[in-house]
């Protein structure tokens, strides 16, 4: 068994036990920024699932569509040419670690719903990324002001250990939300669970509730 397949292993049996990594240890400390379960760190620990896709930018693309009115697929140039965002939001990881004040680059969520026009039936969004990892969230989750395709991360192109090109960052959810190396986006009438919570993580996956697991 690989290295990435022995980790996926091991967080289904964290998920099946309702717990796991360091939040067995840690505990809440009053930080009013800190989630419960979670602890500080001013590293940016990289966690993936063994296989970082080199993806070269005249190849990488974004594809948008779904229930959508006007279904769009950006080349990089087309992605930079877009309204270009900054916001600085706390990171907050499953795996019990928290990163505070990250400053991203992108494009925001709500830009791309502006242009995209997702239609009434349209309650759902699901991720994919180039190492076919997937992710899903409700519409309203995403229709937020902190929500983007970011490539930049404190003022720096964001690196392909951290999703770069693009990756998706949601603050007010776990990480793992945040899809990294995103290259579809699709809009659903249906919730379509994706990598990990079809594993046993949470479906919702918000931090101040401590929702880990499903």
């Amino acid at each position: 068994m690989d290295e990435a397949s022995r980790l996926t292993k091991t967080k289904e049996q964290w998920a099946k036990a309702r717990r796991g990594g360091e939040e067995r240890e840690v505990f809440y400390e009053g930080d009013e920024r800190l989630p419960p379960g979670q602890h500080l760190v001013d590293n940016f620990p990289i966690l993936d699932l063994g296989f970082k896709p080199e993806i070269q930018l005249n190849e990488w693309a974004l594809t948008i569509g779904g229930f959508v009115t006007t279904p769009a697929t950006w080349t990089w140039e087309e992605f930079h040419k877009q309204p270009q965002i900054k916001d600085r939001s706390d990171f907050h990881c499953v795996t019990s670690w928290s990163r505070y004040d990250n400053d991203w680059e992108g494009v925001s969520f709500k830009h791309i719903m502006s242009l995209v026009k997702p239609l009434s039936l349209a309650k759902f969004v699901l991720f994919k990324s180039y190492d076919d990892y997937t992710t899903n969230l409700p519409l309203e989750a995403c229709d937020d002001d902190d929500v983007l395709l970011a490539h930049s991360w404190n003022g720096k192109p964001l690196s392909r250990d951290h999703g770069g090109p693009v990756r998706v960052i949601v603050p007010k959810r776990y990480a793992w939300k945040g899809a990294k190396w995103v290259k579809e986006i699709t809009f659903s009438d249906k919730d379509e669970k994706g990598f990990w919570e079809g594993r046993g993580y949470s479906n919702t996956a918000f931090p101040w509730k401590n929702d880990r697991y499903g």
